[in-house]
């Protein structure tokens, strides 16, 4: 356990390695603002790093042994990655869960109309937000729209130079006198989270018919939205469009020390499995980097941590093993070990009343553990077993990894979870492992460059481990 700020024990090697590491994650970040966008970057390292699509396999009838390096994706928003151990799958794999979903908004399925002259796409907050932090802030818009014959059109504006950018509204402060005196939670209401997109009325020819003349500002954006991605109105019913914050990520502080962006929560904990995973080339057992989709939700859907995804692709790889039952299955899920890759809230002094400073996390002092979360009486929370946390500690210290313990703030402050209580339910050890993050939600959230090397050294010693 780290009782030292880490930035003072690094060599020149590993200050270098460090900011190397930095670099590659502001990159991801940056391109990587969806769980399908993830998907995709990852899959382009993970097939350049030689691993292969486990349908083609399937579907050639192929085997796997030991060394084989194999991915399966559902539905393009969540996938499982593993590299086949020496030792039979029912000894248990190695997992590293994170989730690659982020809070933002959604749009609508019916979102674009015009009010006094102004077009709006009208959205529906994803996952847990402060609804004010939204406002007055560049936005960009991500996603997919498909159509109904069949073609689906990438949609990523807001985010080039020359590209426009987007926003939501806010009161000026010198008509707020009402909305001032409301509650923080109540001053901007959901159904207000409305996405200002233009303000061009279209110019009609003599012969248009009046009927044709309605809502002109939105015709205009109807007709730019034709002519750039050859839509209709209609396709936004069959659309999956979410709207982020604009911009790259950057580094934060004069001692550039830190990274500010949106969606650290939880593509650090994602990037950084990823990038131990592939740093792992010939584990004794089964190694899996499994990145998931609607954590922020629940874990719900049939990209969830929830859906029968990652026990049907178990089920795959022990058929290609040559190891398939229906009890070798149920074993090698239970002798699992995992440890649930999300973030945990860092100590803010400017917020120290929320936080009990024995029990929190802190900027450099390497990986956090919780070993549960949950809410008021530990609500929701999976409780990791004692000995098996005693084996993560020992670990850790072997490998000469910092890290540190901590709770999600002061008892019935507040609360979260993760997906570690899913996992858990197949009888596998499980614990909470990732990196502390501050202004957690908000559309710029900040972690320690020195923290998230350590979680990716966490990482590889826990999938390298012999025992």
């Amino acid at each position: 356990m780290s009782k030292d700020n880490r930035w003072t024990t690094y060599d020149a090697k590993q200050l270098e390695d460090l900011h190397a590491l930095a670099e590659d994650y502001k990159k991801f970040l940056t391109i990587a603002k969806t769980e399908r966008e993830a998907v995709t970057e990852v899959t382009k390292r993970i097939e350049k790093a030689g691993y292969r699509n486990l349908e083609t396999i399937v579907k050639n009838g192929e085997t796997l042994k030991a060394g084989d390096k194999v991915y399966a994706v559902w539905m393009k928003k969540t996938m499982a990655i593993f590299t086949i151990g020496e030792e039979k799958l029912e000894k248990g794999i190695r997992i590293l869960g994170a989730h690659i979903d982020s809070p933002r908004l959604d749009l609508k399925q019916v979102p674009l109309y015009e009010d006094t002259e102004m077009a709006f796409l009208d959205t529906h907050y994803y996952g847990g937000v402060k609804k004010y932090q939204w406002t007055t802030i560049p936005l960009a818009i991500h996603g997919v729209i498909a159509k109904k014959d069949g073609s689906v059109t990438e949609v990523r504006i807001g985010e080039d130079a020359e590209d426009p950018i987007f926003c939501v509204t806010d009161l000026l402060i010198h008509l707020s006198k009402d909305q001032m005196a409301k509650k923080l939670g109540e001053a901007i209401e959901g159904e207000n989270l409305d996405l200002l997109i233009g303000s061009r009325p279209m110019v009609f020819g003599e012969e248009s018919k009046d009927a044709d003349k309605k809502d002109p500002v939105k015709q205009q954006v109807l007709s730019i939205l034709k002519e750039k991605y050859d839509i209709e109105e209609d396709d936004f019913l069959s659309a999956e469009l979410e709207v982020v914050p604009a911009g790259a990520a950057r580094d934060l502080g004069f001692d550039r020390s830190m990274i500010g962006s949106y969606g650290h929560d939880d593509r650090v904990c994602a990037f950084t499995s990823l990038d131990a995973f592939l740093r792992v080339d010939s584990p004794r057992y089964t190694a899996c980097c499994l990145l998931t989709d609607k954590e922020e939700i629940g874990s719900v859907g049939a990209t969830g941590a929830q859906s029968r995804f990652f026990e049907n692709t178990v089920a795959e790889l022990l058929a290609c093993c040559g190891q398939f039952s229906e009890l070798a299955l149920r074993r090698t899920l239970a002798s699992s070990r995992m440890l649930s890759s999300d973030v945990s809230a860092a100590f803010d002094p400017l917020y120290a009343a929320a936080y009990e400073k024995r029990n929190s996390a802190y900027f450099g002092h390497g990986i956090v553990y919780n070993k549960y979360t949950g809410a008021r009486g530990k609500s929701g929370s999976n409780d990791a077993n004692a000995e098996y946390f005693a084996w993560v500690r020992r670990v850790m210290d072997d490998a000469g990894v910092a890290f540190q313990t901590a709770e999600l703030g002061r008892v019935d402050v507040g609360g979260g979870g993760t997906i570690a209580y899913i996992s858990a339910l197949y009888g596998m050890n499980v614990v909470d492992a990732g990196v502390a993050v501050l202004n957690m939600h908000a559309p710029m959230e900040v972690v320690s460059k020195s923290d998230v090397y350590e979680a990716r050294n966490a990482y590889v010693a826990f999938l390298k481990a012999e025992q």
